[in-house]
């Protein structure tokens, strides 16, 4: 029988794609007294209430939000599972809190049962943040992917994940070798890459935890899957850049390396790009490669402030990405509240509808799924969050002070967390209710 769901409530989204910021507003859709149809996971109908009612037969469930805000489901373009219990690890840039904290921590994900405990507290977490889709690095060990996906498995959640290929530079406990993780990954991309909502990403730590060697056999898995994604970290910190430029002086820069074996392309997400050169900006977009913006980590680490208005003039893709746990919050309301004071500091107002098109529409599009998620356009996957706007008191105060619906989704960003999460729905189902 047919699962047959309608949302009654007032409803914001983007239409679709832009090629300039200032055209976002053009496209939004706010539909005060909206109604969406679905059925079996896909969105068959949405527009006004009035509309609507004449496609409701008895066999629509209707829930109705008359006090909240709908949009679509936030995606998370770059986080790490494995460091969900180190958020907050105080006092050190990049390379100094890999080795002092995210390496220590990912060893103990040798043990399947510690990855399956933590798989299940880092989906709930996405959950409660209103994340209904997120590109996701596991550890070196495959049960750690194993343990992701089988956790995301009830949700029916569209998680991208993938084991880390590191083979030199880290701890023996946290190292394979090229021809292992070749191994392992492809027996990892035939396990789950299209299995149910599941997708798999080839991921390389980044250029300096892998040998030549090992990222040749990276570019081997890409050639021979095509359609898997590609994940890993690039111009992150400045010192990582040098040390990079040392390792592989045959290349020409950072991205040229990732260029050189294969790993630029549509599916493939760069995480941070903080300190791209020109040449290298050019590459991203000639090879239709996209950024995931991580402001609360690049913040927290220090390594620096991501300009959006370039990748708008170079014409590249982007989304926003938590990258718990260097990132301190799963949130990606708290993250867009970060992103908007990132560019404050260079000179650029971030609008409440372009920080919504990051992380909904310009998130889907920088992971190719902008076909299938992002907005509340017909036959799109049924990924959503229901929020309250008035979670607290100072909100409740600040939201009774404005009318219209940018100034309201504006200070939801500013002020924003968990909190005003009051329902998250993935593939038409409700999976998270806040208590």
């Amino acid at each position: 029988m047919k699962i047959k769901t309608a949302i009654r409530g007032q409803f914001l989204d983007i239409q679709t794609l832009v090629q300039q910021p200032e055209d976002i507003s053009g496209q939004v859709r706010h539909i005060e007294d909206g109604l969406l149809l679905i059925e079996d996971g896909k969105i068959i109908w949405f527009g006004t209430w009035q509309q609507g009612q004449q496609y409701l037969t008895e066999q629509f469930h209707v829930e109705h939000y008359p006090e909240q805000l709908i949009v679509p489901g936030f995606l998370d373009t770059h986080i790490h599972f494995p460091q969900t219990e180190m958020i907050a690890a105080y006092g050190e840039q990049l390379l100094e809190w890999l080795n002092t904290y995210t390496f220590p921590t990912e060893i103990q994900y040798q043990n399947k049962d510690h990855a399956d405990r933590m798989a299940k507290i880092f989906i709930e977490e996405l959950l409660k943040n209103g994340t209904t889709t997120a590109l996701v690095f596991c550890t070196v060990h495959p049960q750690s992917v194993d343990a992701l996906f089988e956790a995301a498995q009830p949700y029916n959640m569209r998680l991208i994940a993938g084991k880390v290929m590191m083979d030199r530079h880290a701890p023996e406990a946290l190292t394979d070798t090229a021809e292992q993780s070749y191994q392992d990954s492809k027996a990892l991309i035939e396990k789950w890459h299209e299995k149910g909502r599941a997708l798999y990403a080839i991921t390389p730590r980044f250029a300096p935890t892998s040998t030549p060697e090992q990222l040749d056999k990276a570019g081997q898995l890409k050639a021979e899957f095509p359609d898997v994604y590609v994940h890993t970290h690039l111009s992150e910190n400045k010192s990582e850049i040098e040390w990079v430029k040392a390792l592989f002086p045959e290349q020409n820069g950072y991205l040229d390396v990732y260029h050189h074996y294969g790993l630029t392309g549509k599916k493939s997400v760069f995480a941070h790009c903080v300190h791209l050169e020109d040449s290298e900006w050019n590459c991203m977009h000639d090879t239709d490669s996209a950024i995931a913006f991580c402001p609360t980590s690049n913040l927290f680490l220090g390594s620096g402030l991501f300009p959006v208005q370039k990748a708008w003039q170079k014409q590249v893709k982007i989304g926003l990405g938590t990258d718990v746990g260097a990132g301190t919050s799963f949130s990606l309301l708290q993250t867009a509240n970060e992103a908007y004071k990132v560019q404050q500091l260079q000179g650029y107002s971030l609008s409440a509808f372009e920080a919504l098109y990051h992380a909904t529409l310009g998130s889907a599009h920088a992971l190719d799924l902008d076909h299938q998620l992002g907005n509340f356009n017909v036959g799109k996957e049924a990924d959503f969050v229901v929020l309250d706007l008035n979670a607290t008191c100072l909100q409740q105060l600040r939201q009774s002070t404005i009318s219209n619906i940018e100034d309201k989704l504006f200070t939801l960003l500013t002020l924003g967390d968990d909190r005003n999460v009051f329902a998250t729905y993935v593939y038409g189902q409700k999976v998270y209710q806040k208590s």
